[in-house]
């Protein structure tokens, strides 16, 4: 599997993204929207939307680097942006914004179909029975589980529990399709 965006700066795409149509994205509605369209974009594309990995937190899943760059809102909506950090010069830097068309797409449509419920709702739709949340959570109980990490082969294999669809049409599942939710 290929490696995935910075998850920061597939977060600052979305943020924009909600920017442009009025919602506003606390913390733990961005974790639920960024985990909603990882989980959609590995189903469709055998690949990782973002890089580094979800974990199953008391909330739902969270990604800890877009957590992190992002905590700092608390729980009220987000008005910045993550950076990356110059390794030479130690000062931020921008994080280039994914460009594909495909993923933006992606992006509009969890938007879309999930900007507006409340961090309840999306919270009970990440803790779905027999989803990668609840099967993380329900082995850490009987195993031992560092992290409580989602790897992304218990995503694939049981994103489908959440029942989360996007748009009127199915996916395409090809990456360079220019109207992939017509």
């Amino acid at each position: 599997m290929t490696s995935g965006y910075d998850p920061r700066a597939l977060a600052n795409l979305m943020l924009d993204e909600a920017d442009r149509l009025s919602i506003g994205l606390s913390n733990l509605v961005l974790q639920k929207l960024l985990y909603f369209a990882h989980g959609i974009y590995l189903v469709r594309t055998k690949t990782p939307l973002v890089s580094g990995y979800f974990e199953a937190w008391q909330y739902g899943p969270v990604h800890p680097a877009a957590y992190k760059a992002f905590k700092n809102a608390g729980s009220a909506a987000i008005t910045f942006r993550a950076a990356a950090q110059d390794i030479l010069t130690g000062k931020a830097k921008e994080l280039p914004l994914p460009a594909d068309p495909f993923v933006i797409g992606l992006v509009q449509q969890v938007l879309n179909s999930y900007g507006q419920m409340s961090p309840g709702r999306l919270v009970d739709l990440s803790h779905a029975k027999d989803s990668p949340w609840w099967y993380v959570v329900d082995r850490a109980s009987t195993e031992v589980a560092l992290g409580l990490r989602i790897p992304d082969n218990v995503i694939l294999d049981r994103f489908q529990h959440h029942k989360v669809s996007i748009g009127l049409k199915p996916l395409s599942g090809d990456p360079s399709d220019d109207t992939p939710f017509a």
